[in-house]
């Protein structure tokens, strides 16, 4: 039996050594596309005395988040990796109180014109690797619970903390692409429908030209008049989860119902989301409640559980059953925003730099999205921010020079070599933003 090693000296003096030397190619991802270039041609930078360019402060919020250290205060780690430093091409890392007074001091024009920023990034990234005619917006909202006292935070519906305050943020993603579209902050009390319109409307800004055909998928909070007309002038396919109003309710009873699968039935109908609007396509779908069903979430009446949308879509009752059950793939991208991009951290106290901080996650979220669709093998396009953490910017890496040419030594492994050859490749068939 071999002997265990005793007395190991340990040494915390090597300074060519990262905990992070995959993001190399992120990094590297970023300079084909030359994104400092393109944010300093579209970001005025606010402040009169920096020590730091203005896409070097982005990048500075960015890495902590890509990386997995959550809050700013963890962004220290990053301040003595000088491996790091050199393969992401910052000369220095900004401390924490430097990347939180940034957020702080920011007005509200610079907010807007990230949110800009950001819409024109999706324009062009949207057509990556290939160009795309069709677009499926599914809409939702987050609870994002607040331990403190931050501003604009409220107590509102909270599932799993309640009575605590907190924030309740809007978010549209693309189904197909899974970008994060659009995004707005709210109080943690905010009516369902607060803020749905606004939201919409700013997505259809960002929506490229040549998208021939639109397509949208809502919860209640979109279901009423203001929004659908706002869907129909924009002559956008929808199907939407209707509120249950009492015409609603009084309608469901006299409905006929088809036998869709053995669980479930479903009708459809003419409904009204209030006395002037006019009459819409409603489909309705029922089965029997359960003795083993949990507490319900969906409208019962007479022993019935019932889920109904208002739709335009030129489909089935089963079609557009189907097609709106495909919104059930925004969950995992939700869950994964909340735990992997921190969209959990709260950075500040005040509302308006928490606002600036969820637009870089939205940057954040989309780089890295780009990312994966452009630059990594088919197997690798489906994981998530911490799965490609474990697999590619968490590899251990040493910065040698060996005849004075810069080498990151990685894992001896034939597999990992193929990889890195791969995605190098294709980064390198990349074309520069706005070119």
């Amino acid at each position: 039996m071999p002997y265990l090693p005793r007395n190991i000296k340990i040494s915390c003096n090597h300074r060519g050594l990262t905990h992070y030397g995959g993001i190399y190619f992120f990094q590297e991802f970023l300079r084909v596309l030359q994104f400092r270039h393109f944010v300093a041609r579209r970001l005025d930078d606010f402040r009169s005395r920096h020590e730091y360019p203005l896409s070097q402060m982005l990048l500075a919020l960015i890495y902590p988040i890509v990386l997995g250290l959550d809050r700013l205060e963890n962004a220290s780690f990053l301040r003595p990796d000088e491996t790091f430093q050199y393969l992401t091409g910052l000369p220095s890392y900004p401390d924490p109180q430097s990347l939180r007074r940034f957020l702080l001091k920011a007005p509200p024009e610079f907010r807007q014109q990230l949110h800009r920023f950001n819409n024109r990034l999706l324009q062009q990234s949207i057509h990556l690797p290939e160009h795309r005619s069709r677009l499926i917006l599914d809409l939702d909202s987050t609870v994002v619970t607040a331990f403190g006292c931050q501003e604009g935070t409220a107590v509102g519906y909270n599932p799993r903390y309640r009575g605590k305050r907190s924030y309740d943020p809007l978010l549209c993603l693309e189904a197909n692409s899974s970008f994060l579209w659009d995004t707005e902050l709210r109080p943690g009390d905010a009516g369902t429908w607060a803020g749905s319109g606004e939201l919409l409307a700013t997505c259809f800004l960002s929506i490229p030209t040549d998208i021939r055909e639109l397509r949208v998928r809502a919860d209640a909070g979109f279901g009423y008049g203001p929004v659908l007309e706002m869907l129909e002038e924009r002559s956008a396919q929808y199907a939407v989860v209707a509120r249950m109003t009492s015409p609603l309710k009084r309608a469901l009873g006299a409905l006929r119902y088809e036998r869709l699968n053995p669980r479930w039935e479903i009708a459809q109908c003419e409904h009204r989301t209030s006395e002037r609007a006019p009459a819409r396509r409603c489909i309705v779908a029922r089965r029997p409640v359960e003795e083993t069903d949990p507490e319900p979430t969906l409208f019962t009446l007479q022993r019935y559980l019932y889920r109904a949308w208002i739709t335009n879509l030129d489909l089935t009752p089963a079609g557009v059953w189907h097609f709106y059950d495909g919104r059930a793939g925004m969950e995992p991208r939700i869950r994964e925003l909340r735990e992997d991009f921190a969209l959990r951290k709260i950075p500040t106290r005040a509302f308006a730099a928490n606002a600036l901080y969820l637009e870089v996650v939205r940057l954040a979220y989309n780089l890295v999205t780009a990312f994966q669709r452009t630059c990594l093998p088919h197997q690798w396009q489906d994981l998530t921010l911490g799965a490609l953490r474990r697999k590619l910017f968490w590899l251990p890496g040493e910065l040698t020079r060996p005849q004075n040419r810069p080498t990151l030594r990685l894992a001896n492994s034939l597999m990992l070599q193929q990889w890195t050859d791969k995605i190098k490749g294709r980064i390198q068939r990349l074309k520069p933003l706005d070119s």
